[in-house]
């Protein structure tokens, strides 16, 4: 049985006639130097790990497996699933320590440890929720909801990294007495509930490669068979995919993360039981996802309301959620049907994620992190130190030093490369070891040389992928395309002498007896390419993205102010520069775009695009991957009118929308209308806010009309119960001289003339009804 190592995981392949399954180099034989990847790995060492780590520990997550071992007062801090957040942060550490051996880091680790072993029950039994409520009657009786496997999950993936990067085993203990207890009360004839949150079933596997012991194994092969089936019990349905058997399913649904946990587990197991029609079903899922419901920034799950699946091609910029820990999960999932098919397509989606909605996840200064990932914003939508569900912090620390663990996969006389990535690798092959440094500036420049510094005396053979991208295929499906322009010749050459390269392939493969000081030069030209939808993404109509190697690039209002509304014609020269004091160092994109201006002529604008990885790290503004490609799909500049001239502010707004709504001057059809944007103080329910105007210089005002938001048969705002408005003068807000009533009626403006006044500020304060939010459409000022 071959292994498969990602990060730390390992999988068996077993397939039909004529399919190349690799096993992937673990984590611990490949070391990072690149100026990409390498910095991030030591971000996350000296400031991601120590801010996740202090966060757990001021939040109480930490403290509650003190309580749980009785050696401290007081009741359960957080949510119930906050022991997971702990386990991913210790397996963040683990492949840290793999890189650097940090003393102090170790300690730490190894003290936590010991607090969390301290938790654990005699008969195994480890969650902090029921355990210092002293609720363990309620062990599993709630396991779609409840998350004690889910956090069993992480625990397992957690010890079996510490095990393999310090070779410490107190973890790997408490976590081999964890699932001897889950395989004594899950299982046929015993509990048959299936994880509500999937987790445990990959981790499993994982546990059962370290340890061999086949019941963990097994009891990943029963969750994945009885999902969707209801065995004495009802099925949960399509948000944790448990509505149909998975061997029936052929499109994704529900939840992205679980989605994509989900997935992964079942690409391990149908791996080890060479289950065909497990990888049918996986196959099938994969093909909908990247054929209709993936954004071009890897990211998937558009909806917030169930933070995850809509319709195809339902993919909307703005309001697109896009969750970080889901791109992860692309990554775990890609990463393993790329091992098992031994496709580039997979490794392609992979590396699309990580470059652009995974690692967008984390500042650059390593302490602020996003949980939601839109393609656009008005300028509200930023990182936060922490979350109260960390889910997505947490993740980005344990997969950030991970990276390694993706760059190489093998054969037993074979090595692939995946990801391009300067450091150095030794890889275990039949006839012997293989180590191999490779040197590259990716992704900024698409040369590559790998040195061959040790090779076993048989013949092998070396395979290097060629990105999608630089064999003009925008995804491995017809939902993204290139507009215009070709990448360019692919170069290969060994020792200097240049070896042809078919471009239909997805990796270019030298056989021969290798020896020490021989080289392979790979050159992946690399020309800014315009990415054209899929005609029925909608929100894509009429525009298109840009991508220069596998990253894709946004304008920010930081760089070009009218970044809402330009537009780029095509055929506008584009040009890629090097800016290395830049965001820690980036490639940017520089042109000339044209603003379209209402009921005016465009006039035009220096543009300058940036990685969206690295938007929101400087001042806030506006942001868009899709760019209008004329005037009739851009979003005009507003005409100077009153309200426009204004600075608008609100006591609240939701990071889904914009106080830049108020005077878009974008008219609403109905006030349920979604298609456009808006100010609501959602989540704030039944409270008094507000919404205000400043100008530079007092003017002399007297209408005000005020287009209310109220989304009723779809979500939870109204119109509010009552609201009044006011101007300044001097340090004093004083009530307008209203001459009609003040109104909220649906699907209209509601006009309110008043005595005139002369000021440099009107407000306009709500009450909002009980329990429900508000929000404004449009407001305008005459």
């Amino acid at each position: 049985m071959g292994r498969w190592l990602a990060g730390c995981l390992t999988l068996a392949v077993m397939t039909g006639a004529g399919a190349e399954t690799l096993r992937a180099v673990p984590f611990t034989s490949v070391r990072l130097s690149d100026s990409f990847w390498a910095p991030r790995i030591k971000l996350n060492r000296e400031t991601v790990l120590p801010h996740n780590f202090r966060s757990c520990e001021e939040t109480g997550r930490i403290r509650n497996f003190d309580r749980a071992a009785g050696k401290l007062g007081g009741g359960f801090e957080g949510t119930f699933f906050d022991d997971s957040d702990v386990y991913k942060v210790i397996e963040g550490a683990a492949y840290s320590l793999h890189q650097t051996r940090d003393p102090e880091l170790e300690k730490l680790t190894d003290s936590i440890i010991a607090r969390i072993a301290a938790a654990q029950q005699p008969d195994g039994y480890l969650y902090c929720y029921y355990t210092v409520r002293r609720e363990l009657d309620k062990r599993f009786t709630d396991e779609p909801q409840m998350h004690e496997t889910y956090c069993a999950g992480h625990l397992f993936e957690a010890a079996v990294a510490y095990f393999r990067a310090t070779g410490k085993r107190t973890f790997l203990d408490v976590a081999t007495r964890l699932a001897d207890h889950l395989c004594t009360r899950f299982g046929p004839g015993k509990n048959t509930s299936v994880p509500g949150h999937q987790e445990c079933e990959l981790a499993l596997v994982k546990l059962y490669e370290v340890t061999g012991t086949k019941r963990y194994l097994d009891l990943a092969t029963f969750w994945v068979n009885e999902r969707g089936v209801g065995t004495n019990r009802k099925l949960t349905g399509d948000y944790d995919q448990d509505q149909k058997p998975l061997r029936e399913q052929s499109e994704i649904v529900g939840h992205a993360v679980r989605g994509m946990y989900n997935w992964s587990g079942v690409a391990d197991v149908a791996a080890r039981l060479g289950d065909k029609d497990l990888m049918a079903a996986t196959d099938r899922v994969w093909n909908d996802v990247v054929g209709r419901k993936m954004y071009i920034t890897g990211g998937i799950g558009p909806s917030a309301q169930n933070e995850g699946f809509t319709v195809a091609y339902d993919l909307p910029n703005d309001s697109a959620y896009a969750e970080t820990c889901a791109s992860i999960g692309m990554a775990l999932w890609n990463h393993r049907l790329n091992l098992l098919h031994g496709e580039a397509k997979y490794a392609d989606v992979l590396e699309r994620a990580m470059y652009n909605g995974l690692i967008s996840g984390v500042s650059l200064a390593g302490d602020h992190f996003f949980y939601v990932n839109p393609l656009g914003s008005r300028g509200a939508h930023h990182r936060q130190a922490w979350f109260g569900c960390a889910c997505c912090p947490t993740n980005v620390t344990r997969f950030l030093p991970s990276v390694g663990g993706y760059q190489y996969a093998q054969t037993d006389d074979s090595v692939y490369v995946n990801l391009y990535a300067a450091g150095s690798a030794t890889i275990a092959l039949k006839a012997g070891e293989m180590k191999l440094e490779q040197v590259t500036d990716y992704p900024w420049d698409g040369r590559i040389k790998l040195t061959v510094t040790a090779a076993p005396a048989a013949d092998t053979t070396l395979a290097l992928r060629l990105p999608g991208w630089a064999r003009h295929e925008a995804v491995p499906s017809d939902l993204y395309r290139f507009a215009e322009g070709a990448s360019g010749p692919i170069a290969l050459s060994v020792n200097g002498k240049a070896v042809e390269v078919d471009p239909t392939q997805g990796y270019a493969k030298v056989k021969r007896a290798w020896k020490a000081g021989d080289t392979l030069e790979l050159n992946l030209p690399m020309p800014v390419l315009r990415v054209v939808a899929n005609a029925q993404v909608k929100a894509d109509e009429g525009r298109v993205a840009l991508q220069r190697g596998p990253i894709v690039y946004c304008v920010e209002g930081v760089d070009t102010p009218e970044a809402r509304h330009l537009y780029l014609p095509a055929g506008a020269e584009l040009t890629a520069e090097r800016a290395p004091g830049l965001l820690g160092g980036v490639t940017v994109l520089r042109g000339q775009a044209q603003v379209a201006v209402r009921d005016d002529a465009p006039r035009p604008v220096n543009l300058t695009a940036v990685p969206y990885y690295a938007w929101d790290n400087r001042a806030a503004g506006p942001m868009a991957v899709w760019l209008p490609v004329d005037a009739e799909h851009a979003d005009p500049l507003p005409k100077p009118t009153a309200a426009a001239l204004a600075k608008a502010s609100t006591s609240h707004c939701w990071q889904m929308d914009s106080v830049d709504a108020l005077h878009d001057q974008v008219e609403p059809t109905r006030s349920g209308d979604t298609s456009i944007p808006r100010l609501t103080w959602w989540d704030h329910r039944g409270t008094s806010e507000w919404a205000q105007y400043d100008w530079a210089e007092a003017r002399t005002v007297s209408k005000v009309s005020v287009y209310w938001f109220d989304d009723s048969g779809a979500g939870s705002c109204r119109v509010p119960a009552s609201w009044t408005l006011s101007y300044r003068d001097g340090d004093q807000w004083k009530p307008v001289t209203a001459k009609g009533p003040l109104g909220t009626a649906l699907d209209a403006y509601n006009q309110l003339e008043f005595e005139p006044v002369k000021t440099t500020a009107l407000r306009i304060d709500v009450k909002l009804k009980p329990e429900v939010s508000g929000g404004i459409l449009e407001w305008k000022v005459d």
